[in-house]
């Protein structure tokens, strides 16, 4: 329980006891000692929460009710006035959409099929571009970061690298340095809005991405990884033209495949479980992608 230090006034006692929410709008300042009390009376007359009363009474407006909230319920996410991400990750911005409340449905089952037996490293792969796999890969890191995870996304992408504008990053340093042996795991950078997450971008574009895949460097990194982090998401290119992501899961291990409704047919899918499969990979599930558009 948060305490008040004051001195000029009762009424933050009061709201000491009453009301968390009143406490923490006061701390911030979004709330004076006097409509405090006003929003008291409201409450108590109406039946009304306080967030709901100060509100009505126009001295707060949602996105400070939602700030709030987010705050005294450690969970993480932004409001849609702040800028400082892309606005395509949904499960940064918009917690209560429907297709967040999928992305947390798949975090519980990769945690439960998973992550709870002590793996930590998921790949998400797809047959092509139009799957969306980036966004899927992205917005999963959220959501696991929201849960208290330790949570490093890596952008194993390094073809058309795309982490860096979703989280709007610098990508000067990033995976194929620590794999050329220019750098290490130290320059992944932590989202400081998101608490627990941090993403590797995917670094100086290389004529060789496949040829650094196969290095000793890329498992030692993966080591190095699962020793700081609780989960660990990679996102690969699409399996239509290349053999990265194959490469990636055979060191990566579990591997969600990702299909776009009414665009992957189910032939070429089958051809993407096989090839993660000969790889040594450990199909976890398979993610049916409704969204039309760009996400």
């Amino acid at each position: 329980m948060m305490t008040l230090d004051v001195t000029e006034t009762g009424t933050e006692k009061t709201m000491n006891r009453n009301s968390a929410i009143g406490q923490m709008l006061l701390n911030q300042g979004k709330l004076t000692p006097q409509q405090a009390e006003k929003v008291l009376l409201l409450q108590k007359e109406q039946d009304l929460r306080f967030g709901e009363a100060a509100i009505k009474l126009g001295f707060i407006s949602e996105t400070d009710l939602q700030r709030v909230l987010s705050s005294q319920f450690d969970y993480a996410y932004l409001n849609k006035d702040d800028h400082s991400l892309s606005d395509r990750l949904l499960a940064a911005y918009q917690p209560q959409a429907v297709e967040v409340e999928a992305l947390r449905s798949l975090r519980s089952q990769l945690m439960l099929r998973w992550v709870s037996d002590g793996n930590k490293p998921v790949a998400v792969a797809s047959h092509d571009a139009a799957a969306q796999n980036s966004w899927l890969a992205a917005n999963l890191a959220v959501v696991f970061s929201q849960l208290g995870e330790r949570t490093l996304l890596i952008d194993a992408n390094m073809r058309e690298p795309s982490q860096h504008e979703f989280f709007k990053l610098d990508n000067r340093q990033g995976l194929s340095d620590i794999l050329a042996g220019r750098a290490n795991l130290e320059c992944a950078q932590r989202i400081g809005s998101l608490l627990d997450l941090s993403v590797l971008t995917a670094g100086t574009p290389v004529p060789n991405p496949q040829e650094l895949l196969t290095r000793a460097s890329f498992s030692a990194l993966i080591d190095a990884a699962e020793a700081d982090y609780d989960v660990i998401i990679v996102d690969t290119p699409p399996m239509q033209k290349t053999a990265d992501a194959e490469m990636i899961v055979a060191r990566v291990r579990g591997v969600v495949l990702l299909a776009d409704a009414g665009n992957t047919g189910v032939n070429p899918l089958l051809r993407c479980r096989d090839k993660l499969i000969a790889s040594g990979g450990n199909i976890i599930g398979c993610v049916l992608n409704h969204l039309k558009g760009e996400q």
